[in-house]
């Protein structure tokens, strides 16, 4: 028996070798500055598509996505709203303090409650010029909202953690607060200030729900057009939330990629949602990497109720990679323990948070195909990608560039299909 035990946990710690044994070298790739899109075409749909399916590559256009979907299809989207998150603030002394709201904390951290909030809230930043921003000072300014004038002061409420009390002197939701007073923080790739045109172009048609500091922007290509031939064609959709978070841009600064530390991600799904994948468990194609990092996070919650660990929906960022195939229920399994679990709760929908991490050797449960933009050399979601296509995402990446697709945010889409 105490054999069978050390065998049992020397498996278990082979993945931890094999991923320590990654190294960021092996995921970089050389990118042309003038392959960077910098700005999005006229015509969101006549982006170029890359499909790639069984090692092949076709080089289509996006309107022609829906005739490269098999009929029983099931896409996933995004449907978060990117909030216009950057502010600036002058000081007396003519310091000018850059405030990005990242995350509510105070008095709730659901991102979507956060933004009904009345009078005050706290919310973590990444704070530009902070040696300027002292553990003091007051940062006040007027704005007008819907016609009204509102005074609006900012200070700190944890100055180590970078939590930062926003106060004003109206009864107006914070949402009103922050579409008044700030700008669309563009990824800062694209090296430029945000322009009238991005509070359009930098906006899925379908987003709804304010949140998000970065577009998922895989959906950026889609139109009503799109929609319409989907529709014909049978192919469905459905809709989770999960509000991208600048830690997206974060770049993985250690040789040992599973030191980088990932960003936690806010996500909300309802249970249309859950039924809808329980009908089509093995058709689902993800839109963007933030709706394939939020239903991979799905099934690990239900793992955890399926195992009863917990009902917390946390997914920490390797909390996938220590288990035998043996210990794990299948994707229906999983979905249905949420669905009961749910039911039971008298829940509409479940909010989680995720930082997960996928990078090569993890085992996709429900998305067996990707839509997504060309992303940073080095960076986790490019790790995602080689983890989804294996090797050939070099094979991928490098036909991109020779045919002159345009990369990141603004940029042309894929097609990947997972063997």
């Amino acid at each position: 028996m105490e054999e069978s035990n050390l065998q049992e946990a020397a498996m278990k710690s082979d993945w931890r070798s094999d991923a320590e044994s990654i190294r960021l070298e092996e995921f970089t790739y050389s990118l042309p500055d003038e392959r960077i899109a910098r700005y999005p075409l006229e015509k969101r749909d006549e982006s170029r598509l890359l499909v790639y399916k069984n090692g092949l590559i076709q080089h289509r256009h996006f309107y022609n996505l829906p005739e490269n979907l098999p009929a029983e299809t099931l896409l996933v989207f995004n449907n978060t709203k990117v909030i216009p998150a950057r502010a600036y603030f002058r000081k007396e002394t003519g310091a000018v303090i850059e405030i990005l709201l990242l995350h509510p904390e105070l008095p709730s951290r659901i991102i979507n409650d956060a933004m009904l909030v009345k009078h005050s809230c706290v919310w973590e930043c990444m704070i530009g010029n902070k040696k300027r921003f002292k553990i003091q000072d007051t940062l006040s300014t007027e704005i007008e909202v819907n016609g009204e004038a509102v005074h609006l002061e900012i200070t700190y409420a944890d100055y180590e953690r970078n939590h930062v009390k926003l106060s004003w002197d109206k009864e107006i939701v914070f949402l009103d607060i922050v579409k008044a007073l700030g700008e669309i923080p563009l990824p800062p790739y694209l090296n430029r200030d945000t322009e009238e045109s991005d509070i359009r172009s930098y906006q899925t048609v379908y987003a709804s729900h304010d949140g998000a500091v970065a577009a998922p922007t895989a959906g950026l290509h889609f139109t009503e057009t799109v929609f319409e031939k989907l529709e014909s064609r049978g192919i469905r959709k459905s809709f989770l939330t999960l509000h991208v978070g600048a830690g997206t841009f974060q770049p993985i600064k250690v040789d040992s990629v599973t030191e980088h530390r990932m960003h936690s991600e806010q996500v909300v799904f309802s249970r249309n949602l859950i039924n809808d994948l329980l009908k089509s468990v093995e058709h689902i194609v993800a839109v963007g990497t933030t709706s394939l990092r939020s239903l991979e996070s799905l099934y690990w919650f239900g793992v955890k109720l399926f195992r009863k660990e917990t009902a917390e929906f946390h997914i920490e960022k390797l909390y996938p990679y220590p288990f035998e195939e043996s210990e794990l229920p299948t994707a229906m399994q999983s979905l249905t323990a949420i669905a009961n679990y749910m039911d039971e709760q008298k829940l509409d929908s479940i909010v989680g948070e995720t930082e997960i991490f996928i990078f090569p050797g993890y085992k996709f449960r429900l998305c067996k195909g990707l839509v997504t933009n060309y992303h940073q050399p080095g960076s986790t979601l490019v790790l995602l990608v080689a983890a989804f296509v294996g090797n050939d995402w070099k094979h991928i990446y490098s036909e991109a560039i020779v045919h002159d697709y345009r990369f990141l945010s603004y940029g042309d889409s894929s097609l990947l299909w997972r063997q």
